[in-house]
């Protein structure tokens, strides 16, 4: 699978990346903002600026998301959109979705389900779109 890396058009990862990490943008501070504050417990304690760490993680993680499923993509041999949106739900609700709902139930989480809700529907929207753009510049 690892040999994939030469074959993968690196434009699409970048469109697909940027757009992932935007709509999480959206998601988390317009969309969302309020629920999500809620989520953490701290609807009446949320910084004006987050910290850089807040913004460099997730579009790191964002980005190693992109490769990985491109790298799938291309090994699977997904070509069409149907297969992507099936792709992409396999993976988003199977790891995304599953993995932000078991990070969410821990004993300093004090709203898991709605954490999880809020988190995992922006993972699965945002691999549908990954997944989209991947496979419309292969």
């Amino acid at each position: 699978m690892i040999g994939q890396l030469a074959n993968l058009n690196w434009i699409s990862i970048i469109v697909a990346f940027f757009a992932y990490f935007f709509v999480g943008a959206l998601w988390f501070t317009l969309l969302f903002k309020k629920q999500y504050a809620i989520s953490l417990g701290k609807e009446n304690d949320l910084p004006s600026k987050p910290a850089p760490i807040f913004i460099i993680g997730p579009a790191i993680c964002s980005l190693i998301i992109t490769i990985a499923s491109a790298i799938l993509i291309y090994t699977l041999g997904i070509d069409t959109y149907q297969g992507a949106i099936e792709f992409a739900l396999v993976i988003g609700i199977g790891y995304l979705v599953a993995n932000t709902l078991n990070i969410a139930i821990n004993p300093n989480m004090p709203n898991p389900l709605h954490y999880a809700a809020i988190s995992g529907l922006y993972h699965l929207t945002g691999i549908c779109i990954v997944c989209i753009i991947l496979v419309a510049m292969k």
